[in-house]
């Protein structure tokens, strides 16, 4: 009997362990024919990697009887080195000489001229599993373009890097509707790009006409309780910002930060984990975090300057100014409940600096998604509570959510 337990945790492990095969490396084993013949269009950026390292338009535009015609950059560009918020502009990619137009500018839906001629559309991107971070809003966007101009699109799937369980915070209000909250959904939302533009469609955000083609080339060996770090694939930072897995894994909480006159740490070189200003006592932060006792978490002091960065950061809060504040270590991944923190996070500073801290209320609002999260910060309820209060429309999504599960 014993050696049957042995044998099936070693298959288990094995499983596990085996190598994630992307959307893209499927699409190329198996699937290709679906672009011979067709004049395509990719949404895509430098996040669209093979496993050799060729990026995906690399390996396409060498292939016979595929023509590509147009390619289309979201936040942070094509080649992903574009500092956040800051427009893009179109153009010739110098690689491939194939046409370039922005998604993060004037223009964040691709319009019927850039669509002209084509007949297949390709979305591509590395996503990282929060709400507000901008690449899914393209998405969205892309799916409603190729709808209303009758272009079939295939989105190939990529792993969400904090793992397809994690789902927490408000479910984004109607009146909230932006760029960084495109869909009624909390800030982490546990799916992948396939399965939420499943969602999109299924749940009617975009109303689909009769016969539009979306397909999802699925991913293979992917499992939901894998984050980045067990999928033997790649980092690639998907935004200059977050450059490594930990960053990604805290990012949900910290970057409501964002939404105050506190640093988050751009202008460094560990942003989302670097949190301060010049009125925060690094210890007095520590000392009254201590209450929570939040797991998963190590916070240390620290002081740093926030400056430009070539690539990273451009006017960055602070700028120049010596802050102090805290330093985030993750030292168990599967422990930490990032938004969670970052609601205390928020709770601790306002309650210890009532006179410096101070929300900007409309980027705050459009991040959390939900008004009354700040409204209760505001007045002093306990972050236990504020979670507390969103838990029913959470469930509720998690019910509908099991619909558009591909893993």
């Amino acid at each position: 009997m014993l050696k049957y337990i042995i044998l099936f945790i070693l298959s288990f492990n094995i499983c596990f362990a085996q190598h994630v095969i992307t959307g893209a490396e499927v699409l190329f084993s198996e699937n290709i024919s679906l672009l011979e013949g067709r004049n395509i269009g990719i949404v895509t950026n430098h996040t669209a990697i093979l496993n050799d390292g060729t990026h995906l338009v690399d390996a396409l535009v060498k292939l016979n009887n595929i023509k590509i015609i147009a390619l289309f950059g979201p936040e942070h560009g094509i080649r992903g080195d574009a500092p956040a918020g800051e427009h893009i502009q179109g153009g010739i990619d110098p690689k491939t000489q194939i046409p370039i137009y922005s998604l993060y500018g004037a223009t964040k839906k691709p319009t019927k001229e850039m669509l002209k001629n084509l007949d297949l559309l390709i979305f591509d991107i590395q996503d990282v599993g929060a709400r507000f971070y901008t690449y899914i809003s393209t998405l969205f966007y892309t799916i409603e373009a190729a709808n209303e101009n009758h272009i079939p699109l295939l989105v190939l799937d990529r792993p969400n890097p904090i793992g397809g369980i994690w789902v927490d915070g408000p479910v984004r209000k109607s009146e909230l509707n932006s760029f960084v909250g495109i869909a009624p959904i909390p800030v982490i939302h546990g799916m992948t790009i396939g399965e939420l533009a499943q969602y999109f469609i299924g749940e009617e955000l975009i109303k689909a006409s009769p016969g539009f083609s979306l397909k999802i080339i699925k991913m293979k060996n992917w499992q939901r309780n894998m984050f980045f770090n067990n999928t033997e694939l790649t980092w690639i930072n998907p935004s200059p910002n977050i450059p490594t897995f930990e960053t990604a894994l805290i990012y949900p909480g910290t970057c409501l930060i964002e939404g105050t006159n506190i640093s988050e740490g751009r202008g460094t070189l560990s942003p989302f984990l670097t949190i301060g200003s010049p009125f925060i006592n690094s210890s007095d932060v520590i000392k009254e975090f201590a209450r929570y006792g939040h797991t998963g978490i190590l916070l240390s002091e620290i002081s740093f300057v926030p400056m430009d960065i070539d690539g990273m950061a451009i006017n960055p809060k602070f700028k120049n100014i010596r802050c102090n504040g805290i330093s985030i270590m993750v030292n168990d991944d599967k422990a930490i409940k990032p938004f969670e923190f970052g609601i205390q996070l928020i709770h601790v500073l306002y309650k210890l600096y009532p006179n410096n801290f101070q929300f900007k209320e409309k980027s705050f609002d459009l991040l959390a998604g939900d008004k009354s999260i700040r409204l209760q910060l505001t007045k002093g309820v306990s972050p236990s509570e504020i979670i507390s209060n969103y838990q029913s429309e959470l469930n509720a999504f998690k019910l509908i959510r099991q619909k558009y599960l591909l893993y």
